[in-house]
């Protein structure tokens, strides 16, 4: 340590030159202490805690991800609109992996609608994904917008935009979100594992 101004220590690059951390840890605990109790998931109900963790598992989702979907879209989750790609189907040919099948079936209390990217034909996706209740042509991976916006938008029917989340593969799916607005968006491991 150097000597500053009037011979008190100065720290050297990188101290903020804020206050030890020794003095005053009383204060900095009910500070905390205090902050945390005014914070607004403290004031939530056990209750309510309790019906989010089940609706959580109805969704076949971690508790985290459902909160933070539900707490930046303002609303439940009433549909997924689940890529291709994500459920790992590529061809008209290609097997389902029964993980997924099962995942599918055990949802409860949401939509699921598949979105088949091409060259897919959605309604062979639609025979052979056991648990998707409707299908669509996906948005296009390199497309504008707009184009985006109205795919989603024949997905979506009458669905509130900001209840529905994308359950994406690749990272062209993710903007899905912004074009579509939508209330969130998860890979496909965090859904099917």
């Amino acid at each position: 340590m150097n000597e500053g101004d009037g011979g008190r220590p100065w720290a050297g690059i990188g101290h903020n030159q804020g206050p030890s951390m020794d003095a005053g840890r009383q204060f900095r605990v009910h500070a905390w202490t205090r902050a945390q109790a005014s914070h607004r998931e403290a004031r939530i109900p056990v209750a309510i805690h309790r019906m989010r963790i089940a609706r959580a598992k109805e969704l076949g989702l971690s508790y985290a991800d459902y909160c933070r979907i539900r707490a930046t879209s303002g609303r439940d989750i009433a549909g997924y609109l689940i890529s291709s790609n994500a459920l790992g189907v590529q061809s008209n040919a290609a097997p389902v992996a029964p993980r997924i099948t099962e995942k599918l079936l055990s949802l409860r209390h949401v939509l699921r609608i598949g979105l088949a990217q091409p060259p897919l034909d959605p309604r062979l996706l639609l025979e052979r994904v056991a648990g998707l209740d409707l299908v669509f042509p996906a948005p296009p991976l390199l497309g504008s917008f707009p184009e985006i916006r109205a795919a989603l938008a024949r997905a979506q029917g009458r669905l509130p935009a900001a209840g529905l989340v994308a359950i994406t593969a690749l990272g062209l799916e993710a903007e899905w979100v912004a074009a579509g607005g939508l209330g969130g968006a998860l890979p496909g491991d965090a859904l099917f594992g």
